[in-house]
């Protein structure tokens, strides 16, 4: 419970950092989604053009996250991800840590995970350069972006309202992703479009880290 309060503490700091200081470099709601072209953990190229005409849903991913383990170990995510894609949806996780660090992971141990969690993106994009993370200004796992059949940003920012490494948490929360979704296909403005992503920093390859403040920080 002690780790779980310091990591609600450093979840408020960096959400008061993302607003005070690092909303300049973020990618508006409403603007035109950058285009990108990345490669999966199975050799396919992926452009987001290929995608024109339906919702894609990006979300940053990175192993060794508590973030992220509250998700997939709980079986969140995997449920998140078949639900939405039986509807159409596409849903790209990017891995965009550098080779070196903690959450780096390769085609094949990013396969064994997928593997092991049952997990059902339509693809795992390898961005270890952190090209698309750096586009998309993604500051964290879990950072989640929504993009229109228009090609519009719908959605930037936390998968829910619950920024605690806490499973039981989800069960109460508000998924961001899902409502997003759910208005938009039903013809309706999404409600919260803009959030303050939570979790790990994402460790670039610059030498540069999400800017939103680390809920767990760097270790390589």
């Amino acid at each position: 419970m002690k780790t779980r309060s310091v990591f609600a503490a450093a979840c408020l700091v960096a959400q008061l950092c993302y607003s005070a200081i690092c909303s300049a470099g973020v990618i508006r709601v409403g603007q035109n989604a950058p285009s990108f072209t990345g490669t999966d953990s199975n050799g396919q190229t992926h452009s987001l053009a290929d995608y024109k005409g339906k919702y894609v849903v990006l979300e940053w991913h990175g192993w060794h996250c508590a973030w992220t383990e509250k998700y997939y170990n709980s079986g969140a995510m995997q449920k998140l991800q078949r639900e939405w894609t039986a509807k159409g949806v596409v849903w790209l996780s990017i891995l965009s840590d550098r080779p070196g660090s903690e959450s780096y992971q390769t085609a094949e141990s990013e396969n064994a995970f997928l593997k092991k969690m049952s997990a059902s993106p339509t693809a795992a994009i390898l961005d270890p350069d952190g090209t698309i993370g750096h586009l998309y200004n993604a500051q964290s796992t879990l950072h989640m972006i929504v993009i229109s059949p228009t090609g519009k940003i719908i959605y930037n920012g936390a998968i829910d309202d619950q920024p605690t490494d806490d499973p039981a948490a989800i069960a109460k929360s508000k998924n961001y992703v899902s409502a997003a979704l759910n208005e938009s296909m039903g013809g309706k403005p999404v409600a919260v479009a803009t959030t303050h992503p939570y979790g790990c920093w994402i460790r670039y390859k610059d030498g540069g880290a999400g800017s939103a403040l680390p809920l767990t920080a760097p270790t390589t």
